[in-house]
């Protein structure tokens, strides 16, 4: 068996070959890794991180994949189970995100790396890529995340890797123990811990890893940076796009996953019978009903091990991982998020404030205006402003702070899109749509590409001309606002303003809430 499965490992690269891309191997904790060069990068996707999380695995941490045995790593593995329906407009999400439509599955705990397959003089540093999705959805998969361009034109290492999201990743159940119930973190230390492990294997310094993440990704690299107060953190370095975390309330709440258990005939009181029954279920049936109209959504729990409910009090105390950061939000990270809105009052209703209140923190603005700007403001500016400040003022040096602002025409996917949430990621990554493209785009998405590899390289200095680093308030003029006026060249694409200049809201309202 073992002969048969090593004899059809190579007759498969040998195909991949004579396309164009020849077989690589490297040994790794997960196994002889079989991949492919191309273009000068070495690949290895769909690296088994971990066995199955199915049958009496589900809701249970991830099991680490050891392995000394020779392992197919040329194909993406499939994404974990999805759940689009908590969104104003699942299409427009899945057009973004699942485009095409990812094979899905319960088995997804998987790991892919790029790397540059020419020698180097000292070992490259490393980004590891955590993505967004709200912890509902997301996959490491999809085109727009391929991290062949950066790995190529930058000369750094990337690694992603799939973890559990939704009902599958952060049950938010009684039936299980609270410091158990963040499973989906759980997978992302596992991978952490992989690229220590194994990094170096393909030319990495396991000693300059960047971790990085966008939307509900940067809420996790937020994780990360807060509950790895050691004195040598498994990282140098975090990225946070539009997803730093505010403060939250500890107090569980268990009824989404009893109303799941309720529709899945699973009646027994919390406990272990009940999961028992539930683990019976299958895991496309559980996938039809969170898509479904009545499923509730399902979030990480206050565990005070993967989460916590004074951050910032941890951060200004200097209780965290004593990391550089680089963290911003985008110019409109509301507008996605407001499709369809039109009730400025139910926005604001968990607020003891007023509509007339809110409206008066944007004058001249229509509602919907209002609605996306409040919205950036609550959940993405603002908390990325309290981080960085909360960072700076507990003394770490290295803290650089932006604010996205390049509008190009082919990424106005939907009206008065503007600098929207996640319009970033295909100039990060390289990714964007070629035959779209302005020259300013394809120009602005290497400027920014290479202004983040700086900063993965070398977190102490200046990712940029002109971007200094970050000091709160009216002190200094040291925000980036990046490419705002449509300057997109290296030299020029950043504006160091005041923080001030945009934070006004947040020191008027919406910091009172956050902290």
């Amino acid at each position: 068996m073992f002969l048969l499965r090593y004899i059809a490992a190579i007759v498969l690269l040998a195909g991949r070959f004579v396309h164009g891309e020849a077989p690589v191997s490297i040994t790794t904790t997960s196994g002889k890794l079989q991949g492919l060069e191309h273009d000068g990068v070495i690949i290895f996707r769909g690296i088994r991180l971990a066995h199955p999380p199915t049958g009496q695995s589900r809701w249970k941490p991830p099991i680490p994949f050891f392995s000394d045995e020779p392992q197919n790593a040329t194909a993406f593995g499939p994404a974990c189970f999805q759940q689009f329906a908590f969104n104003d407009s699942p299409e427009l999400m899945i057009s973004i995100f699942n485009d095409p439509p990812q094979v899905e599955s319960e088995d997804c705990l998987f790991l892919n790396v790029w790397a540059p397959s020419a020698p180097a003089k000292t070992k490259r540093a490393v980004v590891t890529w955590i993505y967004g999705g709200s912890l509902d959805f997301g996959t490491a998969s999809i085109a727009m995340y391929d991290g062949m361009s950066l790995a190529q034109n930058q000369d750094v290492i990337v690694v992603s890797f799939n973890y559990r999201t939704n009902v599958f990743g952060f049950p938010g159940a009684p039936d299980i123990p609270i410091q158990e119930n963040n499973l989906g973190f759980f997978d992302q230390e596992l991978a952490v811990a992989w690229v220590q492990e194994n990094i170096e294997q393909f030319g990495g310094d396991k000693g300059k890893v960047t971790i990085m993440g966008q939307s509900a990704g940067g809420f996790s690299v937020s994780g990360l940076v807060v509950r790895h107060a050691e004195k040598n953190p498994p990282f140098r370095a975090a990225i946070i796009f539009s997803g730093t975390v505010p403060d939250k309330s500890a107090v569980p709440n268990f009824s989404a996953f009893n109303g799941f258990a309720q529709a899945m005939n699973c009646t027994q009181a919390p406990g272990v019978e009940r999961l028992d029954c539930l683990r019976t279920v299958s895991a496309t049936d559980i996938r039809v009903f969170t898509n479904g109209p009545v499923s509730g959504s399902f979030q990480p729990l206050i565990d005070n091990t993967t989460t916590f409910a004074d951050n910032l009090e941890r951060i200004r105390a200097g209780n965290i991982a004593q990391v550089a950061l680089l963290a911003g939000s985008t110019q409109n990270d509301g507008t996605l998020f407001t499709i369809g809105e039109s009730n400025l009052t139910q926005f604001i209703q968990r607020f003891n404030t007023s509509a007339d209140f809110v409206r008066g923190l944007y004058p001249g603005e229509n509602d919907t205006d209002v609605i996306a700007d409040a919205f950036r403001d609550e959940i993405f500016l603002c908390p990325a402003s309290l981080w960085t400040e909360a960072f700076v003022d507990s003394g770490i040096p290295n803290v650089f702070r932006y604010a996205y602002g390049p509008v190009f025409p082919d990424r106005q996917i939907f009206p008065n899109a503007g600098a929207w949430h996640s319009t970033e990621l295909p100039e990060i990554f390289g990714t964007f749509n070629a035959s779209t493209a302005t020259p300013n785009e394809v120009t602005f998405s290497k400027t920014f590409q290479t202004a983040m590899a700086n900063f993965i390289k070398d977190p102490n200095t200046s990712p940029a001309p002109n971007w200094p680093k970050y000091i709160p308030g009216n002190r200094s003029t040291t925000l980036a606002k990046l490419a705002y006026d449509g300057n997109v060249e290296m030299g020029n694409f950043v504006s160091a303003v005041e923080s001030d200049a945009l934070d006004v809201p947040c020191g008027k309202l919406w910091n009172m809430f956050l902290d």
